[in-house]
């Protein structure tokens, strides 16, 4: 099987922040394996911008660098380095200093896509957006690209919208969750909305539950400050997992078009229920495993922050009012998975007898690692002596599904690509973020006013274990993390 490779139109790529870490891992490999693929055309070019004093060739050595401490990388992308560094340039920037613009005003072509991609501190975005105006670098046709957090509540939210407002068109601005880049993610909406089997059925008549799973071995790893600030509700729930669950509950768009998946989403955020104190478990995992605790971690013995959070949300609208939908995530888990289970009601009367043995039909949406889709089904146990019942998984792997020839991208080069191409498709809009936000502070408000601490749960577990009375209170259980 071969993938088509459409190459995307000439453009200039500026990276601010491009000698940070974000650059380094994610959004120069990306490009990069863009490059060797062949989507980048021959006039597309990179130029990177940062406070550090550096020359071109300097900055294709940190680059190559980089590159080289790639995993996995093929033989043609080894061979590519050398090329894909030829298409690298560097302007020292400081956002308050006219000098660095100047020169990188002169480094921009005409007749070429432009966009900046913001990959630098939250606070350095407004200098940033001044001086792409300021210094005649915002044109109609420029687009902006901004990390999240987008900020740490709705009011800092507003603050951030409102900012850019005064620089650029909503049609200008690309807010990136790179969860949306996922080949799986984007499968989601395939598998919903290209095929009649599963709609029919996707509402709360034959949905019992759904439960959405991001689970990580992993600890703080260097992020103390940052995550003692936010919590797993900020840096997972109101954003990743918000918008897996929105692509979940969402009615049909009447196109697959930026605006149109776009206004669908923000329907199911505004039909969120508020969520009860019952309905909501923190966690904090403690020293173990040869490894600290968290408040060790972020340097804070006295944290209150979450590192884990179950949830228990509903949504009232006609498709899914009386489904619940089962969040959780956190760190230092058990083992490293995302998923999203979509379990069907029981058949009204079983044909087999009471004592059959019965397991409903989930469909499981694998996003990592392994990404693909199981759906178990009820089938007859081979061999003579009645009928008996047994429960069998319909697995498919996208790497065996597709031959093993084509490796599943990274999100950041199906984001970075959508950018160039113009298509905010997989981007969210400023009001997506204000309303995700209006949901979620009431909720933190909720247990700061109550005065609450996280459980603690020990690293490799599940998480605490209040988290599995959370489901079993409604006679339900978590899928097992593995």
């Amino acid at each position: 099987m071969v993938a088509r490779v459409i190459p995307v139109e000439p453009f200039d790529l500026v990276v601010f922040g491009a000698t940070g870490d974000l650059a380094r891992r994610k959004i120069l490999p990306s490009l990069w394996r863009r490059f060797a693929d062949g989507q980048m055309p021959p006039e597309g070019r990179i130029i990177g911008a940062a406070r550090s004093r550096l020359s071109t060739e300097a900055f294709r050595a940190l680059v190559a660098e980089a590159l080289n401490e790639q995993p996995a990388a093929t033989t043609a992308e080894r061979a590519a380095i050398g090329p894909f560094l030829e298409r690298l340039d560097y302007v020292t920037l400081d956002a308050g200093d006219a000098t660095g613009w100047q020169m990188l005003g002169e480094q921009m072509r005409e007749g070429v896509v432009h966009a900046h991609y913001f990959s630098v501190a939250p606070a350095l975005f407004p200098a940033l957006a001044a001086g792409l105006d300021q210094h005649g670098l915002n044109r109609p046709d420029t687009r902006v690209v901004i990390e999240k957090p987008f900020g740490h509540n709705q009011a800092s939210a507003q603050a951030l919208n409102a900012m850019l407002a005064r620089h650029f068109d909503e049609s200008q601005i690309y807010r990136i969750d790179h969860y949306l880049g996922k080949e799986t993610v984007q499968n989601l909406m395939a598998v919903r909305f290209a095929n009649i089997l599963f709609e029919p059925l996707w509402n709360a008549r034959f949905v019992d539950h759904v439960q959405i799973t991001v689970a990580e071995t992993v600890g703080v790893n260097g992020r103390g400050e940052y995550y003692d600030a936010a919590g797993a509700m900020r840096d997972m729930v109101q954003n990743h997992m918000m918008q897996l669950l929105c692509l979940i509950a969402m009615e049909p768009p009447y196109r697959f078009d930026s605006d149109a998946v776009r206004d669908e989403k923000l329907k199911v955020i505004r039909a969120l229920d508020p969520v009860q104190p019952e309905d909501i478990v923190r966690g904090q995992y403690r020293a173990g495993g040869g490894g600290a605790g968290f408040a060790d971690e972020v340097g804070n013995p006295g944290s209150t922050t979450e590192s884990y959070i179950a949830l228990k949300v509903g949504i009232s609208n006609w498709r899914w009012r009386g489904t619940p939908f089962y969040l959780r995530t956190g760190k230092r888990l058990r083992a490293r998975a995302s998923e999203i289970a979509v379990t069907f009601r029981d058949p009204p009367h079983s044909i087999f007898g009471e004592d059959a043995p019965w397991r409903a039909n989930v469909l499981v949406i694998r996003l990592q690692p392994d990404e693909g889709m199981t759906l178990r089904v009820m089938i007859k146990e081979p061999g003579p002596g009645g009928m008996r019942l047994k429960d069998v998984a319909l697995d498919m792997s996208f790497a065996e599904a597709l031959g093993g020839e084509l490796p599943i991208p990274d999100a950041y080069e199906r984001l970075i690509m959508d950018v160039i191409r113009g298509n905010q498709t997989l981007f969210m809009r400023g009001d997506e973020v204000e309303a995700a936000w209006a949901w979620t502070d009431p909720v933190i408000a909720g247990w700061e006013a109550r005065g609450e601490r996280p459980h603690p749960y020990d690293p490799g577990a599940t998480g605490p274990e209040d988290a599995l009375m959370l489901m079993h209170r409604d006679g339900r259980r978590w899928r097992e993390i593995r």
